[in-house]
């Protein structure tokens, strides 16, 4: 199933905590709200996209655990970016200084920050022309890296805040670097696939 898209002048009347506890209600639907305030409802995953998700989040909150500088998310957690969208990375990583900048009340809603570091897994139902342009959305909205892993085709993209070239690494037999966030953090494509 591909997403299904609600728009018109109910979903743009919809406040910030409207829309907050609109997805508290329907807590089983995956949801997400672009720039224009549409409603974006996505089918679930699928079992080799969420392993892949799950193996680079567990890389990374492993990585992190060591580091101790930030917070790791995962696909389940809403930012709310300055253009008003509401998104929910596969994997995000927020630094602790940067969290620290949230009120309590902030922390528990769809917290105000773009996170610093995105992975997106496309899986199959999604459209790669779609993520491509949410990795954009990730760099315009703040994030400093946003790195799109493609498991059907093995080909991971790689965005940056300070290039607007889009780097493309293929196969999933080799290690990727974080170079401008997460000093030390190697992700291993080859741990991610099934």
């Amino acid at each position: 199933m591909d997403s299904i898209t609600l728009k018109g002048k109910i979903t743009e009347s919809f406040t910030d905590e409207e829309f907050f506890w609109f997805c508290q209600e329907n807590k089983d639907l995956r949801i997400e709200r672009n720039s224009n305030l549409e409603i974006i409802i996505m089918s679930p995953v699928t079992t080799r996209s969420s392993f892949s998700s799950s193996a680079i989040f567990g890389q990374l909150y492993a990585w992190n655990l060591i580091s101790n500088e930030g917070i790791v998310f995962d696909s389940s957690s809403g930012f709310t970016m300055p253009d008003r969208s509401v998104l929910s990375p596969d994997v995000s990583w927020v630094s602790k200084e940067k969290f620290k900048t949230l009120s309590e009340e902030e922390k528990d809603r769809f917290a105000p920050i773009c996170p610093e570091f995105v992975i997106e897994v496309r899986s199959k139902s999604d459209s790669l022309e779609e993520l491509k342009k949410k990795m954009q959305l990730w760099i315009s909205n703040g994030a400093q890296e946003a790195w799109l892993v493609d498991p059907i085709d093995q080909i991971t993209y790689l965005r940056f805040a300070n290039s607007n070239a889009e780097e493309i690494v293929k196969g999933f037999n080799q290690k990727i670097e974080s170079r401008v966030v997460l000093k030390g953090f190697i992700l291993d494509l080859s741990l991610i696939k099934l």
